[in-house]
């Protein structure tokens, strides 16, 4: 890495239709057309931001620093620190691609997290920002990566950035001048977001309900990183098990929970480089049979969870896969053909429930786990990234690219 004064990014930063609008108080007023917008003092206590910015056509270094300097002489920014330039390879785009420079920059400042989106998406503008398509290359890119402690989620921002957990490009100039600036969803600092992706033998599980697509993903970035791959071991019961008693039901579903932890045990993990992607995590399980099991199952089962899932390995980073209701019917009416044309969503056994409320079923736990993996006060995975799984061949190119990115 050389030192220069420069960031990274591949697109959080959503523009508005007027960028450098808004508020004349506390904000950006109007800019001219091809001019960055003027800024304002705010009132706000100030916090803490953490910038990413990378570029890939032109003269990456000159933009980086040009960008740098537009932040450094920023009203109501302060530039705190600005990591080392570091070149990387292009991930997830298409091919051909120059190499990146990438770095980062942590700031302070006043304004309201939407405020710097569009600071920053007008100083873009003012760098003739290009970049055709998703993932591709671009001139100039800044990327809003953390704000304080602030969670947003909506059409034009995303608090922390959504993608940056598995993202060495990101990590390791942010880890450079940031290391211990906390990450307030996944409850670690940037350097332990760091040290996670880093282990020598990586876990990754590839988390969803039956039906999401867990399977083929998994297969996919197994492929793709020669990884060893688990899958999960039994069909995940959805209407509560086998007929019987609760006595019963319990038993069987710790029978489901020593068959899903016993490849996950610790005495038996290996140590290679070349890691594993599992297409299951445990903590399914539980969520599963807390909604099927009376009370008292419930709390002999969780009972049985604790002392079994101490023993084994859990993930370095979930990959989510949340499906929509339209998509789920029509793949649990495919898996209903009498024929099949092949054997994908293999794990979306029938129920015996209508499909309507076999679906609702899957639903209800796939919202347990975006609790469980999103909020809440149960220990989590560091690094979790969400994919909408609706469309199967997207959510594996974006999944493939999430884990190309730790390299």
């Amino acid at each position: 890495m050389e030192r220069d004064g420069g960031v990274t990014g591949t697109g959080a930063v959503r523009p508005p239709s007027n960028p450098a609008g808004g508020r004349s108080a506390g904000g950006l007023s109007d800019a001219p057309a091809g001019g960055i917008a003027t800024v304002t003092a705010a009132a706000e206590k100030p916090v803490r931001s953490l910038i990413g910015c990378g570029a890939n056509l032109g003269c990456p270094r000159e933009q980086l620093n040009q960008a740098i300097d537009m932040l450094r002489f920023m009203p109501g920014v302060a530039l705190l620190e600005v990591s080392q330039f570091m070149e990387t390879r292009p991930v997830g785009g298409p091919p051909g691609q120059p190499a990146y420079l990438n770095a980062a920059c942590l700031i302070e400042t006043s304004f309201e997290p939407e405020e710097l989106l569009a600071m920053l998406a007008a100083i873009e503008n003012t760098l003739d920002r290009r970049r055709e398509q998703r993932w591709g290359p671009r001139s100039i890119d800044l990327d809003l990566l953390l704000h304080g402690d602030r969670i947003i989620e909506n059409e034009r921002l995303q608090l922390p950035h959504p993608r940056m957990t598995t993202r060495r490009f990101v990590l390791e100039p942010a880890a450079e001048i940031a290391s211990d600036l906390r990450h307030p969803q996944a409850g670690c600092t940037i350097g332990d977001l760091l040290e996670n992706i880093s282990q020598r033998h990586l876990h990754v599980a590839v988390v969803g309900i039956p039906g999401s697509g867990c399977p083929e993903v998994a297969s996919a970035v197994a492929d793709v990183t020669l990884s060893r791959q688990l899958h999960a071991p039994a069909a995940l019961p959805i209407a509560g098990g086998p007929d019987g008693t609760a006595a019963e039901a319990t038993a069987f579903w710790q029978e489901t929970l020593r068959q899903y932890a016993a490849p996950l045990k610790r005495s038996g993990w290996p140590g290679d480089p070349h890691g594993t992607v599992a297409d299951y995590w445990l903590e399914t399980v539980r969520l599963a049979a807390e909604r099927c099991l009376a009370p008292a199952g419930r709390r002999e089962f969780l009972t049985a969870f604790d002392r079994l899932a101490a023993g084994t390995v859990p993930p370095h980073i979930v990959l989510f896969l949340e499906v929509g209701r339209d998509a789920l019917r029509e793949r649990i009416s495919y898996c209903r053909q009498p024929i099949r044309q092949s054997d994908v969503f293999a794990d979306l056994v029938c129920s015996g429930l209508p499909e309507t409320s076999e679906a609702e079923a899957l639903l209800a736990l796939q919202d347990d786990l975006k609790c469980c993996l999103t909020g809440g006060s149960a220990p989590r995975p560091k690094a979790v990234i969400r994919f909408d799984a609706d469309d199967l061949g997207r959510t594996v190119n974006e999944a493939v690219a999430a884990i190309e990115a730790i390299q």
